[in-house]
C-alpha cells in the first residue's frame, strides 16, 4: 500500500486508540505530516526504535510497540517453551506514554504465553539490563528515547546477557517486526488475567537492593571516600528522569554526606520542563545546578540523562565558575584514577583490558598504555562492549577494568551490561574525593594530565537531517567520501584510512589488511599529525556525525587544529 492508503486504514480502524484519533484529526489537513507519519514504518534496527509520538506507523504509538513486541514474541518462539518461560524483563522512564508502552509490551508478550517482569515504577536502563541476569530473563525491553526531546519515546531490546541483543537475534527480530503487516491487528493479552494467572509479575524493590548490593564492588578505595565523604561537595541532578532514587541511595551507602540534590529536577517530570535538552551533554543541562553548585561551593556537578545511562558533569573552575567537560576527558580522569588506585594497592591484574568505542579519545589509550595497560577498540554502541566482556568472562584471556564510549556511557563492574550511569556517577564522586584530598579539583586533574599525557581535544559535529531527503543525503555524503579516496584533509596527509562497510584498512601506499571487525557504515581517516577524524551515520536519529579527534602542546593548538578540520570537513560535505 502507499502511504494514503495506510492512512486511510488508520482512519477508518474502528477501535483506534482515542488520543491517537484526535492526533490523526490534528493533522489531517497539512499533507506534507501525514505523509511523514504514514510512507514507511519507524526504523527498527540492532538498537531497536525511536521516534516522535503520535499516529502512524512511522510514530511511536501502542500499535507499533505492539508490533514490535510482536517481532521479539516470535523470536522466543522460535527458541521454544524455555524462552517463553524465562520470559522478558520490562521497565521504563519518564516519559509521555512509557508505563502504557512497557505494559502494551508485556500483553503483547502474554497473548504468546510468554512471561514478563514489569517494573512497578520508572527505572534507569542499567538496572533494566542487570534485572534480565539476576532473573535470568531471556530477553529485556526498556523504554526510552534517552535524551531526546519529550516529544519522542523508544524502545530497545536486550538479550539474556544483559547488553542490548546480538546482531543475530537483533536481525531476527527485525526481520519478525517487518513481517507484520498491520500493526492494528497484534493481539494482547487481558492484563488483569495476565497479572492474576502470574504470566505478568510486577517487580521493584527487590531487584533494587540487590542491584544497590552490586554497586558496592563499584568503589575502587573506600579510604578515600571514607576520609573525605564530608568534605567532598558534590551537586545532582537526574535531569527530570530517572536516576535520582538509585543514585541518592549508592551515594549514601558508599558513604558520601555532603551532597545536595537539585530540587526542581528530582522529580519525573516527561516535559524536562526546568530544560531545553535533558542531555548531560549539554551546558544548558547544568544551569539549575550551578546555581546549587555556586550556593555551596561544590565540587563538582553531575548530571544524569533521562534513562540514567549517561552521566556528564560539570567542574569547579579556579574562579569559582563552572565548565561542563567533555565523556572523553570524564573518561581519561576515571581511566587514570582506577589504574593509579589499583597499582598502589597491587590489584592492577597483568592482562587487565580497557574498552572504547572506535570514536572515542586517544587519550585514555595513552594513559593505560603507560600503566601497561591494553585498550581494545570496538564499534560504536555499547552492546559490543558488553560482547568483548562476555567473550573475556568466557576464555579467561583478559581482566575487565573499564569500559567507555565518548558520548558520555562508562561501565565499571559488569554486573550491568549497557552504560551505567548510577556507577559512574558514583566512580565520579570518588574521583572528585580524591582530588579534594590533594587540595585539587577535577579540573586540576583534567590539567596534570594534559600536562603528563599531551592535551586532546575531540569535536562531534552532528547535522540533523531528518525524513526522506535527509536519508538520501546522508547516503549520498558517505557513498562521494569512498568515491574520493582521500589523500588529505586540511593539507594534512591520510595515512590510513579504515571503511568499517568493507571491513579494510587502507594505507598511503595502497596496501590493505583486513579489520577483523563486524561491518559498519563508519569510515575513519588517521592522518599524518596524529589526527583522527570519522563520519557515520546516527543509529537512533536522523543525523551524520563527524568526529574529530586532535593532539598538541596546548590547548590552543589544539583548539586550531579542530577549527582547521571542521572547515574542511564542511567543505567537503557541503
Amino acid at each position: 500500500m502507499n502511504w494514503k492508503e495506510t492512512y486511510l486504514q488508520w482512519r477508518n480502524f474502528e477501535n483506534l486508540d482515542g488520543a491517537l484519533k484526535e492526533d490523526l484529526a490534528s493533522i489531517e489537513a497539512d499533507e506534507k505530516l501525514l505523509e511523514d507519519a504514514f510512507y514507511q514504518p519507524l526504523s527498527f534496527g540492532t538498537a531497536g526504535m525511536r521516534g516522535i509520538l503520535g499516529a502512524g506507523i512511522n510514530r511511536m504509538n501502542i500499535y507499533t510497540i505492539r508490533q514490535a513486541t510482536e517481532g521479539l514474541a516470535n523470536l522466543l518462539e522460535d527458541y521454544g517453551q524455555d524462552a517463553k518461560d524465562r520470559g522478558v524483563a520490562i521497565a521504563y522512564d519518564s516519559r509521555h506514554m512509557s508505563p502504557e508502552f512497557a505494559m502494551e509490551s508485556a500483553k503483547t508478550l502474554g497473548a504468546h504465553g510468554i512471561k514478563s517482569y514489569v517494573f512497578e515504577s520508572l527505572r534507569p536502563t542499567p538496572e533494566l539490563s542487570f534485572a534480565v541476569r539476576e532473573l535470568n530473563a531471556f530477553a529485556g525491553i526498556m523504554i526510552t528515547a534517552s535524551h531526546n526531546p519529550a516529544d519522542y519515546n523508544g524502545y530497545k531490546v536486550y538479550g539474556e546477557d544483559g547488553g542490548q541483543m546480538p546482531p543475530v537475534d537483533a536481525d531476527a527480530v527485525t526481520a519478525n517486526v517487518r513481517a507484520v503487516e498491520n500493526p492494528l491487528t497484534v493481539e494482547v493479552g487481558d492484563e488483569a488475567a495476565l497479572k492474576a494467572d502470574g504470566t505478568i509479575t510486577i517487580i521493584g524493590e527487590e531487584i533494587d537492593q540487590k542491584y544497590l548490593d552490586n554497586m558496592k564492588s563499584v568503589v575502587v578505595d573506600q579510604a578515600v571516600i571514607d576520609e573525605m565523604a564530608d568534605q567532598v561537595s558534590i551537586v545532582y541532578t537526574p535531569l527530570h528522569g530517572t536516576g535520582q532514587m538509585l543514585v541518592e541511595r549508592t551515594l549514601a551507602d558508599a558513604g558520601f554526606t555532603n551532597v545536595t540534590y537539585v530540587a526542581e529536577q528530582k522529580e519525573p517530570d516527561a516535559d524536562f520542563s526546568t530544560v531545553k535538552s535533558p542531555n548531560p551533554e549539554e551546558a544548558g543541562a547544568f544551569e539549575v545546578a550551578e546555581k546549587y553548585g555556586k550556593d555551596n561551593d561544590a565540587d563538582i556537578l553531575i548530571a544524569t540523562d533521562p534513562d540514567a545511562d549517561r552521566m556528564g558533569a560539570a567542574v569547579k573552575l579556579p574562579n569559582g565558575d563552572y565548565q561542563v567537560i567533555t565523556g572523553n576527558q570524564i573518561a581519561a580522569l576515571m581511566t587514570h584514577y582506577i589504574l593509579t588506585a589499583k597499582k598502589n594497592t597491587g590489584t592492577l591484574p597483568d592482562n587487565g583490558v580497557i574498552l572504547n568505542s572506535i570514536v572515542s579519545s586517544k587519550m585514555p589509550t595513552t594513559i593505560a598504555k603507560s600503566f601497561g595497560v591494553e585498550t581494545v577498540e570496538v564499534l560504536t554502541g555499547f552492546k559490543f562492549i558488553a560482547e568483548k566482556i562476555k567473550n573475556y568472562e568466557a576464555d579467561g584471556s583478559k581482566t575487565f577494568l573499564f569500559g567507555f564510549e565518548e558520548s558520555y556511557g562508562y561501565l565499571v563492574k559488569a554486573f550491568v551490561r549497557d552504560k551505567d550511569a548510577v556507577q559512574a556517577t558514583l566512580l565520579l564522586a570518588e574521583v572528585a574525593a580524591f582530588y579534594k584530598k590533594h587540595g585539587k579539583t577535577a579540573y586540576d586533574g583534567l590539567q596534570d594530565l594534559f600536562a603528563e599525557y599531551g592535551t586532546y581535544q575531540e569535536k562531534t559535529i552532528s547535522v540533523s537531517l531528518p525524513g526522506q531527503e535527509g536519508a538520501a543525503k546522508i547516503e549520498a555524503i558517505l557513498n562521494n567520501l569512498r568515491g574520493e579516496g582521500l589523500s588529505e584533509i586540511a593539507g594534512q596527509a591520510v595515512v590510513e584510512t579504515e571503511d568499517y562497510l568493507k571491513n579494510t584498512r587502507q594505507f598511503a601506499d595502497g596496501t590493505t589488511e583486513a579489520l577483523g571487525m563486524d561491518k559498519s557504515n563508519v569510515l575513519k581517516y588517521y592522518l599524518a599529525d596524529e589526527t583522527w577524524i570519522a563520519v557515520r551515520p546516527s543509529g537512533t536519529e536522523p543525523k551524520i556525525k563527524f568526529y574529530i579527534g586532535v593532539v598538541a602542546d596546548s590547548l590552543e593548538a589544539t583548539q586550531a587544529k579542530v577549527k582547521a578540520y571542521e572547515a574542511a570537513l564542511n567543505d567537503l560535505t557541503a
